[in-house]
């Protein structure tokens, strides 16, 4: 058969006698022309003109910009491009019922696809180059489309062409497109004038595309590219070569940035208060406010989200319409279809639709602008909940910024709620915008779902319906099950890692002790609370799970039986096909309301709890720092928001920030300059209306130091506070003298006048490095900070941090004591440039040498000196006479105020009392010269430093891989060390929950999958079959077959629902078990690892493995792993059901399959490094909130609050773009698998169309091909969740394999005596000892022999193994050489419990546990009350002890914070006594505590201990002149051995050098 194109089966169609245009075919042929056209312009120009741009994707940030018109040129283009493919498929429809081929019938429609893709190609980069002259091109075409469409449509109606005929509806939609895409040229020429006009307008690209450090572009790009996230390729191919880091993701685009947010909806807030001022008592409403500020984005994601799920019943009405044509095809082959006139080609409408490959097409475009509508909605609601946390986060953290000091004193808001608000409450809501297109658009789903299965099952249909609904409350009820034991969970949890915090802080006691088994029970015990309520956390999930699964199957049951009996005509595949995918559609909206009804009830809580925050009082206006006129109250209102239009984008925020700050600046006469604060009358109160203070009126000279003094508790800190702004001012006033505008100081800073330096009681530090603590956002001046430095007397301790002044400190860096962190913040407070130091009593934390130092250098020298105006609260009396004002406090009341002249003069009484006082200080001074706490504190430090240097082997595997990475930067091994999934890792999670639980897992599953399919594929033989027997049968056959159908129908959806409880049960059960298992198995294996793991592991990574990583392996990924296996088996039966059906798609999978193991490649890779940045970028936002919280006095005082709030935005910030492009990431894949779901249902409709066995087979087919569109991407997410979840086990694992200490001896317990070691000698013979066997010993050759009974004193300088021989007695430490025999019993033989329970030891440090004193004494309970008083009155805590409430049973704080640290000393002097053993060994045990103390402590061992042999480790050496023996050690040798007489005999001697150098 030749081909022509006006196809040469009739004679009259080159006919034109009637006019050229009366031709149909010239008239198509004439539509060939501006397309043909527009391809020969454009593609000279796109291949030489662009063929070096175009090659590259990469946006050409400097010139992108949209032009006028942009998106619906794009929206134009696509709806083009469809009717395009409608005109082709109707081409050929007609075509194939012709007896020739008519090329004119679809050939000029072919054409007309590739001209529009053409254009909007050619466009897209004429816009990237932002070139407009070439649109011109476009423009011509448009012109001639329109015109040769026009007339032919003219010609149609002339023809008298029905409206009905399909050819004639599209040719007038073309026209209206081509019109329309004419008008948005002309509009492009009219805004731009590139053409036509004298002055072309110039335009610069977004202000965010010129700063190159934005690379969030989905706001930039254009239309197709932001459906289907084509810009993120680069990003997520990248991740493969090199992790992505902060700096890969950039910073968020202006519009997104939280102070853009917060500007709006501050504005937003301020309207619904104004609203609402009339009316005390209605409270503004944060959810109009809301509604206001992010309304039309929600309003838009509902829009899409309404179209895709209209969309979404596309797919049963596609099936239901193919497995009919299917059917009639079949049926009707015999029939022979009659051949059209060719002249009158013309498809109506209905018959285009009958053809059952253009609804398999048409099926495909559904799913993929449905998918791409959805995900559109996602984005949207996920941008805007970003956005409104961003926001609802900067109005919080104002708010913190202007709480009234009284408001977190009292209670009313505590530091808890603050951060519950920032982490909880936002969070909800954030996620409630998540969820809330789905408010509305589920209801509209179900009602339309649930008639369009009345219109296909009439009645029956309803009967389904009602299951689903009447189970849907149900899913309700376990949805707030879930959420309480969620919650007793969390109780549980908290209570458990306080003890294992404990347990961790105390090892070192515990193993000396033999104490570990005790508390790891407590821990136990506590565990198996947490496990219980977990059984019901699993419980209910697994219940929940199951209703998800069920449900279907119960509601499809129902509807077809009911169906079979109340219907005499037999169930079609058709029907039942198309129902089957209805409910699958149904059941989603049914199980997700409960969810986003309980997320909905969750954010009305959060918006009360904001709203009542946000309501709190407030700090008074700060008018106090500028005068007292008028004008001055005015000018000096905070500006909390910034307004909009002020924003300046050019200059950086901080700039805008303090120039909003500067309207400070009031006017008033010049006072008397030699008074720097002055207080009248004042009477000030912390908000309950009752004066803390009362009559005060004080004058605080220029230039000079003023000291407050007073008793504890009087008020003197509150005078500080109050003065600065903080208490509420009852009446009276604060007047701040007028200085000179901002003046210069010696070194030529400005000083800002209205800052005070002011260094609060209890220390507060920032989490940064100890320079950014005292430097503290002012610049850097090296000779300052050296001078502070000093003065503080920091140096020594700087140079014991590892990285020095740049260590991190603080809650996430290290711990620093009590007084290391108080120097800091004194030191802050000297460093900063203010005419105005405030100090609060800043000697309390220590000791006198550092005391004597600060008021010399620090005081005295360096503020004198500059001339600041000091103020100073202190109880060093000694210091009175450095003051030159002096203000003594009572009862809140000013006492006396004056020199100390004055005071001698005028109140001799206080004056001796003073004198009488300062000389007990002094008596007490010559005591501490001794105890040199500072000392013992660096102690402290380089011991918590050291081990960290030598960094723990047991960080974890990861980083040993990284560092392999680096030193083969070979692309492929860093490829395959990214890409690998941690399988192993999963086989150890898997057999930890036990081999039959995974094998009746596994098999559970697969049984639950098969049943399933055997439903499926029972209905479609059912359905199939009864359609075959059309024949008329006789009656009771029918009705036995349908019993029969019926039947085991019902058999098997009942197996399915069974099945589905019992594989959500296994599933979670097995994840309790393996969660049982790995957490028991971790706190044993710490418990009994050699105390050098505890020091070369730092506590917060211990800790972390029993808090985060036990967390995910408790509760995340059981639900992962369940969800895991559910999708990928539901693919699996899936893909293996269509092939069943039809071989041939197997072929086609293949490239699908390629494509899909690509896609989740990358996608794994990218999105773990966006989930860790994600959580790296969430603690330092919430660690700024709390510290801001604590710091909030410091931070007003130095008025810092712009720069905090400036760091906050930042943080804020980044946080957001990490979770932004984790977001984006996640519609990247789910686009991508969405569009493979779409091409695997169109090959699966091509192919059993046909080749098909049966209709009923077809339409299982496409169900099932329709399932896997929704499961593709769960494959994915969970796959990458899971590989990041099973972080945590690794980590845990890598604790698992550490060595134990070998705790069994050669000898049995019950070989020991009973009562060893009775007499307590101890032979030391050549002992040498090391802390691990790959390090150099400690101990030497030691020998030594100690008499029962006698009185050892161990000495020498830090480091010369004198601890480490204590630690041998307990063999805490490797003895490979020698050995120790203690009453004849070598002790390597021994035990290692029964060693320890029979030896006693006290440690330097005191250390006490939470629980009753009895407990911290006795923890066995193996001891009478009678022993315990006794051991308490040896210790002189009797007395002490008695006054408490409830006696032995009163409770001791964690770490024993109620007691004084001379107290905890003599606890752990009395729980050694309890322990009845013949040798004692003291470690430093008086290193922290005072003369007095320390006294008691000596006579003691004296006594009670006369007849036991004590060793005794000096820190200080007069402390064992009274020994029976001094042994001196060097280097892990003994260097002197004999009596202390006879060593100081010696004058050359080293212990009479220690002994001179001691006095």
């Amino acid at each position: 058969m030749r081909l022509a194109f006006c196809g040469n089966d009739n004679a009259s169609a080159y006919n034109i006698s009637a006019g050229v245009l009366r031709n149909v075919c010239f008239v198509d042929a004439l539509n060939l022309v501006p397309h043909v056209f527009l391809l020969f312009i454009t593609f000279p120009i796109l291949f030489i003109g662009w063929g070096s741009q175009s090659s590259k994707v990469q946006i050409h940030h400097n010139t992108w910009l949209h032009f006028p018109g942009h998106n619906l040129r794009w929206i134009l283009t696509f709806t083009l491009l469809f009717v395009h493919v409608c005109e082709i498929a109707e081409g050929i429809v007609s075509d194939t019922q012709m007896k020739s081929r008519h090329l004119h019938l679809f050939l000029p429609a072919i054409m007309g696809f590739v001209a529009a893709t053409v254009s909007i190609v050619y466009y897209h980069n004429i816009e990237t180059s932002n070139f407009p002259k070439l649109l011109l091109a476009l423009f011509l075409y448009w012109i001639m489309a329109f015109v040769t469409k026009t007339i032919k449509l003219v010609r149609y109606c002339q023809d008298g062409v029905p409206f009905s005929q399909l050819r004639f509806c599209i040719t007038g939609i073309m026209v209206i497109l081509y019109g329309l895409l004419m008008a948005v040229e002309i509009n492009v020429i009219r805004v731009r004038r590139y053409v036509f006009f004298m002055n072309p307008q110039k335009v610069k690209p977004p202000e965010d595309l010129q700063d190159l450090g934005v690379r969030f572009l989905q706001p930039f790009v254009n239309l197709l590219s932001k459906a289907t996230y084509w810009w993120m390729n680069t990003l997520i191919i990248s991740a493969h070569k090199k992790p992505v880091d902060l700096k890969a993701i950039g910073k968020l685009p202006i519009a997104m940035r939280a102070l853009t947010n917060y500007v709006c909806l501050k504005e937003a807030y301020e309207e619904q208060k104004k609203k609402v001022a009339d009316q005390p008592n209605r409270s503004p409403s944060i959810w109009l406010a809301m509604y206001s500020a992010f309304g039309r984005p929600i309003l838009l994601s509902s829009t899409f989200r309404y179209l895709a799920d209209l969309l979404g019943f596309a797919g049963p009405l596609c099936i239901s319409g193919i497995v009919q044509g299917f059917q009639n095809t079949t049926n009707n082959t015999n029939i022979t279809e009659k051949v059209k006139d060719p002249s009158n080609s013309y498809l109506s409408s209905e018959e285009f639709l009958r053809n059952v490959y253009v609804l398999a097409v048409l099926l495909f475009l559904a799913l993929i602008l449905q998918r791409t509508f959805l995900q559109a909605s996602y984005y949207v609601t996920t941008e805007t909940g970003i956005n409104l946390r961003g926001a609802l986060l900067a109005m919080i953290y104002n708010k913190i910024l202007r709480l009234s000091t009284s408001n977190l004193s009292m209670g009313e808001m505590t530091l808890g709620q603050i951060n519950n608000l920032v982490a909880i409450e936002t969070n909800q809501l954030m996620w409630f915008l998540f969820l809330c297109p789905n408010l509305w658009a589920m209801p509209v789903q179900i009602i339309m779902g649930v008639i369009l299965l009345y219109n296909l099952l009439g009645v029956s249909a309803l009967v389904g319906a009602a299951v689903i609904v009447l189970l849907a409350p149900i899913q309700y009820f376990i949805a707030t099950k879930l959420a309480e034991a969620q919650k007793s969970t969390l109780d549980y949890s908290t209570e458990r890692l306080k003890k294992t915090n404990e347990i961790l802080k105390g090892i070192k006691l515990l193993k000396l002790y033999a104490w570990e088994h005790i508390f790891c029970t407590s821990v136990e015990e506590t565990r198996m609370k947490e496990l219980t309520s977990l059984k019901t956390f699993a419980l209910h999930t697994s219940l929940s799970i199951f209703m998800n699964a069920a449900i279907p199957i119960a509601a499809v049951l129902a509807t077809f039986v009911t169906y079979a009996y109340t219907n005499d005509k037999p169930l079609q595949p058709a029907q039942a096909f198309a129902s089957l995918s209805l409910f699958h559609i149904l059941v989603t909206p049914l199980f997700l309301l409960s969810t986003v009804v309980r997320f909905a009830v969750k954010a009305i809580v959060s918006v009360q709890k904001l709203n009542e925050f946000l309501l709190s009082d407030e700090i008074g206006d700060d008018s106090w720092r500028g005068g007292d006129s008028s004008v001055a109250y005015e000018s000096c209102k905070k500006h909390t928001g910034l307004h909009t239009k002020a924003i300046n984008r050019r200059q950086p925020l901080r700039y805008q920030l303090e120039s909003y700050e500067q309207p400070r600046k009031p006017t008033r006469p010049v006072e008397i300059d030699d008074i720097a604060i002055k207080v009248t009358n004042g009477y000030f109160s912390w908000g309950s209306g009752l004066a803390t203070l009362s009559n005060i009126n004080i004058r605080i000279p220029t230039g000079q130091m003023t000291m407050i003094v007073g008793q504890v508790g009087c008020g003197k800190s509150s005078l500080l506070l109050a003065i600065l702004g903080e208490m509420q001012t009852l009446e009276g006033k604060v007047h701040w003298s007028k200085l000179p505008d901002r003046q210069m100081n010696t070194e030529g800073y400005f000083r800002n006048r209205y800052s005070v330096a002011y260094a609060a009681q209890k220390p507060w530090l920032l989490n940064a490095t100890v320079e950014e603590n005292i430097i503290f956002g002012s610049p850097f001046n090296k000779q300052r900070y050296k001078a502070v430095t000093d003065a503080c007397s920091l140096q020594p301790d700087i140079d014991l941090l590892p990285f020095g002044d740049q260590t991190e400190i603080g809650e996430r860096g290290i711990n620093l004591s009590g007084g290391q962190r108080q120097r800091i913040c004194v030191a802050r407070a000297l460093y900063q440039n203010t005419n105005i130091v405030f100090l609060d009593d800043p000697f309390s934390a220590l000791d006198i040498h550092l005391s004597d130092h600060l008021m010399q250098e620090g005081i005295l020298k360096f503020l004198q000196e500059d001339k600041r105006t000091l103020v100073l609260v202190t109880h060093k009396l000694q210091y009175l006479p450095h003051a030159d004002w002096i203000i003594a406090m009572k009862d809140g009341m000013v006492l006396r105020e004056g020199t100390l002249k004055d005071i001698q003069n005028k109140d001799v009484e206080l004056y001796e009392h003073w004198k009488t006082l300062m000389n007990r200080q002094d008596q007490e001074l010559e005591k501490d010269m001794e105890a040199d706490q500072t000392t013992l504190e660096r102690k402290t430090l380089r011991r918590a430093m050291y081990p960290r240097e030598s960094k723990s082997q047991l960080e974890d595997e990861d980083e040993e891989e990284e560092e392999e990475e680096d030193e083969d930067d070979n692309m492929s091994t860093v490829l395959r060390l990214r890409t690998k999934m941690p399988w192993k890792t999963c086989w150890r999670y898997l057999t930890s929950g036990g081999f039959f639980l995974l094998f009746l897992m596994i098999f559970s599953k697969l049984l639950k999958h098969s049943v399933i399919v055997a439903i499926d594929y029972w209905l479609a033989t059912w359905t199939s079959m009864d359609n075959a027997n059309d024949v008329r049968s006789v009656d009771d056959v029918k009705s036995t077959n349908k019993t029969y159908h019926v039947a085991v129908f019902s058999i098997l959806s009942g197996a399915g629902i069974v099945l589905c409880l019992i594989t959500s049960l296994t599933v979670e059960w097995m994840g309790l078990t393996a969660a049982k298992n790995l957490h028991h198995n971790l706190l044993n294996k710490i418990i009994l690892g050699p105390i050098r793991f505890f020091d070369m592991t730092p506590l917060g990574l211990i800790l972390n493995r029993f808090s985060a990583d036990t967390n995910i392996i408790d509760q995340h990924i059981p639900p992962t792993l369940e969800s895991l296996t559910r999708s990928t088996l539901l693919c699996l039966s899936a893909i293996g059901m269509i092939s069943y059906a039809t071989p041939w798609f197997l072929v086609a999978l293949v490239p699908l399959g390629i494509a899909f193991y690509f896609i989740q490649k990358y996608f794994r890779v990218a999105s773990k490094d966006l989930q860790e940045l994600d959580d790296s970028t969430q603690l330092p936002l919430l660690c700024h909130f709390s510290e801001t919280a604590e710091g909030l006095t410091t931070i007003r005082a130095f008025r810092h609050e712009a720069r905090f709030k400036q760091r906050m935005l930042e943080l804020t910030d980044t946080n957001n773009i990490a979770y932004l492009f984790l977001s984006a990431a996640n519609r990247w894949l789910e686009v991508r698998t969405d569009y493979l779901g779409a091409c695997i249902v169109l090959t699966a409709a091509v192919t059993s169309i046909t080749e098909g066995p049966n209709s009923g087979f077809v339409g299982l087919g496409l169900l099932y091909a329709l399932t896997i569109t929704n499961y593709l991407n769960w494959v994915v997410r969970n796959l990458a969740d899971l590989e990041v979840q099973m972080g945590a086990v690794k980590k845990v694992h890598s604790f698992l394999n550490m060595e134990s200490e070998n705790y069994d001896g050669y000898l049995d317990p019950s070989q020991v005596p009973k009562d060893w070691p009775q007499e307590g000698e101890i032979k030391i013979e050549n002992l040498c000892v090391r802390y691990e066997n790959n390090l150099k010993p400690v101990l030497k050759h030691v020998k030594a022999y100690i008499k029962p009974g006698q009185k050892v004193g161990i000495c020498g300088r830090t480091g010369s193994g004198k601890s480490s021989l204590s630690l041998a007695f307990f063999r805490m430490v490797d003895i490979f050489d020698g050995r120790i025999v203690i009453d004849g019993i070598d002790i390597s033989k021994l035990p290692l419990h029964t060693l320890r329970s029979r030896l006693s030891i006290i440690l330097q440090d005191p250390i006490l546990f939470s629980g009753s004193i009895r407990f911290n004494l006795d923890p066995e309970c193996k001891c009478t009350d009678d022993r315990l008083w006794e051991a308490l009155e040896i210790a002189q805590l009797k007395n002490m002890v008695k006054s408490l409430p409830g006696g032995l049973d009163a409770m001791v704080t964690e770490g024993g914070e109620n007691f004084s640290v001379g107290q905890r000393q003599l606890f752990c002097l009395a729980r050694a006594f309890v322990r009845k053993s013949s040798i004692l060994i003291m470690d430093e045990a008086t290193a922290s505590i005072d003369m007095a103390t320390e006294n008691i402590l000596q006579k003691v061992v004296m006594t009670a201990f006369a007849d036991r042999t004590v060793v005794t480790i000096a820190h200080r050496v007069h402390t064992i002149l009274t020994a029976d023996l001094v042994i001196v050690m060097k280097r892990g040798n003994i260097l002197e051995y004999d009596t202390p007489e006879n060593l100081l005999s010696q004058e050359d001697g080293i212990f009479a050098s220690f002994v001179r150098a001691d006095m």
